[in-house]
């Protein structure tokens, strides 16, 4: 049966000599796995360069519950990115946050409210020019909100943030998976600022670097099998 959905696209993998599974994060349908054929021919009605880390897709796609993996009738890029792939600092901005989703979606079944979250800031992100710099650790802060961690704010003039339980304290912990000192006050500026006010928040390069450490540790405690990040490297030297 033919259904419509949009997409995020994560990961491509080849299959074969012209084929490849590309994973798809569907409104729909949630994380699911498509084969296409022939995608590397001349004549294919699918092209690798439409298939690019988080890409939004409309898509016809055939699905079987009980299949692992899909096929796609009909695909397209709406709407087609104007600056994401020609501006480096974007483009490494894209790469990083699609390696974050890939680590962190394990949902095979509809979560329309975090597709919507995805799919809204990656179509900010290719269309405004302010705050791009700091975009992806406003969008690792809020995006938790989804995932089921996002920091409790009650005692959010409290002096430290305790990354384990994933909420603000008066007194130090007794481990060291914290943020605290100057860290605080962007961190705090980041978890109440929407996203159309990034560009008014400003965080030092040193310390946007260890913010970003800081975020990641944290996501590595609340994902389970979350893993090393690599791609958060390339974004630094970018950024410098």
């Amino acid at each position: 049966m033919l259904y419509k959905t949009r997409g995020i696209v994560l990961k491509t993998t080849d299959y074969s000599e012209n084929s490849v599974i590309v994973q798809i994060f569907t409104e729909k349908f949630g994380l699911q796995s498509y084969l296409i054929n022939g995608i590397k021919k001349s004549k294919g009605k699918i092209r690798m360069n439409m298939l690019q880390p988080l890409h939004l897709t409309d898509m016809v796609v055939y699905h079987k519950p009980s299949s692992n993996i899909q096929r796609i009738s009909e695909l397209r890029n709406s709407p087609v990115f104007e600056s994401i792939p020609y501006n480096i600092v974007k483009s490494s901005v894209a790469l990083f946050l699609n390696e974050v989703l890939y680590r962190s979606i394990k949902n095979h079944s509809s979560d329309e409210r975090l597709f919507e979250f995805i799919y809204s800031a990656v179509e900010l992100l290719d269309r405004t020019e302010e705050g791009i710099a700091n975009f992806h650790l406003w969008f690792l802060l809020h995006l938790t909100r989804y995932l089921g961690f996002f920091p409790n704010a009650t005692l959010a003039d409290a002096d430290f943030f305790d990354l384990r339980d994933g909420c603000y304290v008066r007194t130090l912990p007794l481990h060291p998976q914290i943020i605290q000192g100057e860290l605080m006050k962007y961190f705090t500026g980041l978890m109440s600022g929407n996203i159309y006010s990034i560009g008014q928040i400003k965080v030092p390069g040193p310390q946007r670097k260890d913010l970003l450490l800081k975020l990641l540790e944290y996501y590595q405690l609340h994902i389970d099998n979350f893993g090393e990040v690599k791609s958060h490297q390339i974004l630094e030297e970018v950024l410098h």
